[in-house]
């Protein structure tokens, strides 16, 4: 007896012969017997069931041989050989509940086979979950608004897009973080990530420094609007830039790009810079996926974890560039580029060849450990370097500093005084004691004139 597909729902026994079609079979079924009974040819019926006149041949045969059941496959029925087994289903939901939570399909393969060593591929992951009920956010993506794509770059370096993304990465782990970023338009890789609590220059200097390391130096760097890369004071340039001819004032990281000979391009909407949007996309899955299995919860370890996820994330969806030949120009050597990227602050030389740097004195040292001497009132470039540390660029030099303690000035001596002579006493022959007291003024010309008598009597007396 045959059952068509319409009635499988009928219970029968296999004792009785009974035989379970699918609709495709059924309508090999159909054809089948015409061709046994003589009424289509085996190339008729080849074109039919678009088969080969070999497999209807082979078809024709084992009907005659086994009749109907020949053209049920033989594997119905039997348990697949890497059938997931029930222990390991019910695993696999528990993690996507708790450790695996939120992550994609095709990522929680990965990590299942990595960490866990279970080996299924996300289709199959798909249909667990849908038949455990369990929803997955990733399985429908949100309408986005359709716009003209642009075309990837030919080469690798010629376009890389920069941007931050402020998101909690920690989860509640810990606080929220700003990832820093720069990606390869022609690829799609990753060229540099770096945490930091805030979106800052700290964080874009930091990249664009991991990126010239590591890959050179590219030709144009696309960013966005910030006052980061691009100064609100447009029209305020110093006397400097001015006579060097430029038309806009520079931020500090758009003047390390001007050294190392990168084009600034901004673009005018994130949709612009879509590559790297859509990377934050997944990287607040990824990412934030993998921390969570690592317990990491801090910026400090979240930092040095990036490199290895950086390696295995562009191993698994970087492309080739259409031309293979890369466009980055070769990175200068470390202490130039650790002049270029840094932090610039200008100080005024005093007298004294020493300036002034957050509440300290610092005097220019130069390789023989001298002093370096500074003219009245020049103007000196103090340079924070990406490490913490400091120095100076002066004219087209950069020197050390070292902090200027001036010298106290020495101490008077103090001498002991010199204990008071008593005066000797007068004796009573003294000279001193034969002196009249001062006669009282004369009060009349008579008196007046007597007076002037005795005095002249007295000079002459002595």
């Amino acid at each position: 007896m045959i059952l068509s597909p319409h009635k499988r729902s009928e219970k029968m026994s296999p004792m009785k012969g009974d035989v379970f079609l699918k609709p495709k079979e059924a309508r090999r079924l159909g054809i089948m017997e015409r061709v046994l009974a003589g009424k289509v040819s085996i190339r008729q019926a080849a074109i039919l069931l678009g088969l080969s006149e070999r497999q209807v041949m082979r078809l024709k045969k084992g009907m005659k041989q086994e009749g109907e059941a020949f053209l049920v496959h033989k594997n119905r029925g039997r348990k697949p050989k890497h059938a997931i087994t029930h222990d390991v289903r019910d695993r696999i939901i528990s993690l996507a509940s708790e450790e695996l939570k939120d992550a994609s399909c095709e990522h929680m393969a990965e990590l299942l086979e990595e960490l866990y060593e279970i080996s299924i591929s996300g289709r199959s992951l798909r249909r667990i979950f849908k038949q455990a009920g369990i929803k997955n956010r990733h399985s429908r993506r949100a309408k986005r608004r359709k716009r003209r794509s642009r075309e990837r770059m030919p080469q690798e370096g010629l376009l890389v897009q920069s941007d931050a993304s402020p998101y909690a990465w920690f989860e509640d782990r810990g606080p929220k973080a700003c990832l820093h970023g720069n990606i390869d338009d022609a690829t799609g890789k990753i060229l540099a990530l770096w945490f930091r609590p805030e979106e800052d220059l700290y964080g874009y200097l930091m990249v664009l420094n991991l990126t010239v390391i590591n890959h050179g130096i590219p030709v144009s760097l696309y960013t966005d609007g910030h006052s980061i890369f691009f100064s609100p004071k447009k029209d305020k340039l110093s006397i400097d830039e001015e006579l060097a001819g430029k038309t806009v004032a520079l931020t500090q990281f758009g003047k390390a790009l001007e050294e190392l000979g990168i084009n600034h391009i901004q673009a005018r909407s994130p949709q612009a810079k879509g590559r790297i949007e859509r990377l934050w996309e997944t990287l607040q899955s990824r990412l934030v996926i993998e921390m969570r299995l690592r317990g990491i919860s801090n910026i400090e370890d979240a930092n040095a974890f990036l490199p290895v996820f950086i390696e295995r994330f562009n191993a698994r969806f970087a492309v080739w560039a259409a031309d293979p030949e890369p466009a980055f120009k070769p990175a200068p050597t470390s202490e130039r580029l650790n002049e270029i990227i840094a932090f610039r602050e200008e100080r005024t030389a005093s007298n004294g060849s020493t300036i002034s740097f957050h509440c300290k004195t610092y005097q220019l040292i130069d390789v023989k450990d001298q002093a370096v001497s500074l003219a009245p009132r020049a103007k000196v470039t103090v340079l924070t370097h990406l490490d913490g540390t400091i120095s100076a660029k002066y004219g087209d030099k950069v020197f050390s500093l070292r902090e200027f303690v001036p010298q106290p000035a020495p101490k008077a001596e103090i001498r002991q005084a010199k204990p008071r002579r008593e005066p000797a006493p007068v004796t009573a022959d003294h000279p001193w004691r034969q002196i009249s007291p001062i006669a009282p003024k004369p009060s009349t010309p008579v008196e007046a004139y007597l007076e002037a008598k005795r005095k002249r009597f007295r000079k002459y007396a002595f």
